[in-house]
């Protein structure tokens, strides 16, 4: 997310003040002032829409897409409703977490049990990115372990729901190996660059 060779178009970035990789997995209601404020940083340096560096932070969405007037999404895990209505009916959907133990039902936001059903979570939690992340500072992003640990986390879930149709990278690093795992997986591959890459396309 914040390398600039992601996305075609220019990015700008705020530092939410307080928030570490632990207390916004686990969700810290006093985080939420300091997400809005840096959404606001953000609209008066000029951006034109907001994200952020975390899956987990959806559950700011609502409180930052309220206080600014340009297009908020601060989750992956926003696309959930659209592509289950993509799924066939024994289709299923793999979310791939930081930290399945913290994406809980409040995360998802699915209602229906039916489609809950159709939704599977695996996290790469004690793995080696994993750890790093909540090292401070944090070291260099490791692509490789990351690849290994989606990689076999996925191979986990599919062994156990081989109706997995499409898979779900809520973490904002993982759209790095996003290519490496469609290749593997052979099954299409969401993330929070392919909400932001939409969503950029309908400002124009």
């Amino acid at each position: 997310m914040l390398s600039s060779a992601t996305f075609d178009f220019p990015t700008i970035s705020e530092t939410v003040a307080g928030a570490w990789v632990e207390n916004v997995v686990r969700g810290d209601p006093a985080l939420e002032p300091a997400f809005i404020a840096a959404a606001r940083r953000l609209v008066e340096r000029g951006a034109v829409a907001i994200s952020s560096t975390c899956g987990f932070s959806i559950r700011h969405q609502q409180a930052v897409a309220a206080s600014v007037n340009v297009p908020v999404v601060m989750s992956s895990l926003l696309l959930l409703p659209s592509l289950l209505r993509q799924l066939s009916p024994r289709g299923k959907i793999a979310v791939l977490t930081y930290d399945s133990n913290h994406c809980g039902e409040d995360l998802l936001a699915i209602d229906d049990p039916d489609d809950r059903a159709k939704v599977v979570i695996g996290g790469i939690e004690g793995g080696k990115f994993w750890h790093d992340e909540l090292k401070r500072p944090a070291p260099p992003t490791d692509v490789a372990a990351i690849e290994t640990d989606v990689a076999a986390c996925i191979a986990r879930l599919h062994a156990s729901h081989p109706d997995i149709a499409v898979i779900l990278f809520e973490c904002a690093a993982f759209p790095v190996v996003a290519p490496a795992i469609r290749r593997i997986a052979k099954l299409p591959v969401f993330d929070i660059a392919s909400l932001c890459r939409m969503t950029m396309a309908s400002i124009g």
